[in-house]
């Protein structure tokens, strides 16, 4: 998997010249109706509670970060829930909070956690949250991943992978933490990397075939996902092979911008974090009758860092 790292120096003008789109997009956007809605979309929370230690992060700026980001999704939050028209949906692309306290399942019910304070703060968004699983919210081998996905039914009323259909389009979370690659037992096993292993491949595919608008959310950007991994079967043949239907697919992870273009087929997106910033966010308008969608503040991105300009509603 490759990428021309040429493109990266660039990413930060590509977006200057449409600078006053989204920020006049309260007078711009169309009305909600039966064809057209409005969907947001937050990557990497990282939610902390009292029982994690500080200074355990990677250097100053990840140790400050890490303090910060009950109330950054907050002020994200409480942006989200201003807009008119309203989102109508709210998509969180993995890292829901910030690694396990404990190996003890019950803990979890004996104590107030991170996964709590998570679960608060996603019942705060005025329309339905749903999640996707990022390498935080497992902790593998020292936490298996059957307890984290029984934590998440649990406490999120999430499931390791998901679709929902909503007015034309399908959303589908998958998960690149089900393969061999994040397999203890397997001779593949190597973190760094995403796999989704054969019966979630099986199951993206049978999706793909209605072709429906999909727009897909997985943790792992594509360049650290495996290509394949059943003979030629894999994540992004199928992503080639269906790259009419879907509209984007859009990362977490690196905590940065990045635009991957079309390298993948489709249109594929690495969202900032709103552990970094609280204007990490995305906000997009769908059109069913045109079967599109339509990024509505990517010209506030700063391209390649951590930021975004704050959005700026109008009245």
């Amino acid at each position: 998997m490759k990428i021309d790292r040429r493109r990266f120096g660039m990413l930060g003008a590509q977006t200057v010249a449409a600078a006053a789109t989204a920020r006049a997009w309260s007078a711009m956007a169309a009305p909600a109706s039966a064809e057209r809605f409005h969907f947001a979309v937050v990557a990497d929370p990282h939610i902390i509670d009292e029982f994690y230690v500080k200074g355990t992060e990677n250097g100053v700026e990840d140790n400050t970060s890490i303090l910060l980001t009950a109330d950054r999704l907050t002020s994200a939050r409480t942006l989200i829930n201003s807009l008119e028209p309203k989102m109508e949906q709210v998509f969180v692309v993995g890292d829901c909070f910030h690694n396990y306290p404990s190996v003890d399942y019950d803990f979890y019910f004996k104590n107030k956690t991170r996964i709590d304070i998570a679960k608060e703060m996603f019942d705060g968004f005025n329309a339905p949250v749903h999640l996707g699983f990022g390498n935080h919210d497992y902790d593998v081998p020292r936490v298996s991943r059957e307890m984290s996905h029984r934590l998440f039914a649990e406490k999120l009323k999430a499931k390791p992978y998901s679709s929902v259909d909503y007015k034309g389009f399908r959303f589908v979370h998958l998960n690149n933490f089900m393969g061999a690659t994040w397999d203890k037992s397997s001779p593949e096993f190597n973190k760094t990397y995403g796999s989704l292993g054969e019966q979630q491949l099986n199951w993206f595919e049978g999706l793909l075939e209605d072709k429906k608008p999909t727009v897909v959310f997985i943790h792992y950007p594509l360049w650290i996902v495996r290509d394949v991994e059943v003979s030629d079967y894999g994540l992004h043949p199928l992503l080639k092979k269906h790259q009419e239907t879907i509209q984007v697919v859009i990362a977490g992870h690196w905590h940065k911008w990045v635009d991957f273009a079309h390298t993948y087929g489709p249109q594929h997106y690495v969202s900032g974090a709103t552990r970094y910033d609280e204007n990490a966010y995305m906000l997009f308008e769908a059109d069913a009758k045109k079967q599109k969608i339509r990024w509505m503040n990517q010209d506030l991105v700063d391209w390649s860092t951590h930021y975004s300009k704050p959005y700026k509603v109008r009245g």
